[in-house]
């Protein structure tokens, strides 16, 4: 069976959680996809690929790259008509992909993305509108008004998604460059959502679909990723 979708994960030193999702698409969708596997950064724990029947590609870094050059370059080997991102702390339950398929297939789709719900099952904001002074703003305060389109309407348009996990059309992804490399952590989906749409293509969020996302919050924990998630928000809001 040819794989409808190439999949794209990334590893920064997250060898271990990396396999736990691996062990997922094991499960639940191995016979999908085509797998690139990239490792930014050495780590002491080997993927563990053994398992899979799906084909795999690896990619070591000689230096770390940042998120949007990780992903492009593992889209340079997808031969299908369908790219997915996905980052290492995503959890599968169940085969995610029936729907996605079902919305990318039809017109002028670019984007398309699940529901994601945290480990408690709480459902997080990952479908959103662009973002505007007075909304960071409200959000660095703590008086966001909750989730910006609803979860029980279907598929719907939306002005971006999360990229935590994403599936592209490849004809529309490259059509736009795929993301800019100069965001090199944060803001590079809100980024190609806008230029996808900019340029025609719809970005959609199907809560049909459902995956699990044990974020890790690195921007609220860590000086030097916060001053990332700064930087990029000031690049998107002067570009765009």
């Amino acid at each position: 069976m040819q794989p409808e979708i190439t999949l794209s994960v990334v590893s920064h030193y997250q060898n271990r959680m990396v396999n736990t999702l691996l062990a997922d698409l094991h499960r639940c969708c191995a016979h999908r996809v085509a797998l690139i596997l990239t490792e930014n950064t050495p780590d002491d724990v080997p993927l563990d690929t053994a398992a899979l029947s799906c084909s795999i590609e690896k990619i070591k870094n000689a230096s770390p790259e940042g998120f949007g050059a990780n992903h492009n370059a593992a889209f340079a080997r997808c031969r299908t008509t369908l790219f997915c991102v996905v980052n290492p702390d995503v959890r599968l339950a169940a085969d995610p992909f029936e729907p996605l398929l079902e919305t990318a297939g039809q017109p002028n789709i670019g984007a398309v993305a699940p529901l994601v719900r945290d480990p408690k099952g709480h459902i997080e904001d990952s479908a959103r509108r662009y973002p505007t002074v007075p909304s960071l703003l409200a959000k660095l305060f703590g008086s966001q008004s909750g989730p910006d389109y609803p979860t029980d309407a279907g598929p719907i348009d939306v002005d971006w998604v999360a990229g935590m996990f994403v599936v592209f059309r490849s004809d529309a992804f490259r059509a736009v460059g795929g993301f800019d490399d100069r965001y090199f952590l944060y803001y590079e989906d809100i980024d190609l959502c806008f230029r996808l749409r900019a340029a025609g293509q719809r970005v959609i969020y199907d809560p049909r679909s459902e995956i699990i996302h044990d974020a890790q919050r690195a921007s609220r924990r860590n000086p030097r990723h916060a001053l990332h998630h700064i930087a990029s928000a000031a690049r998107f809001l002067a570009s765009h």
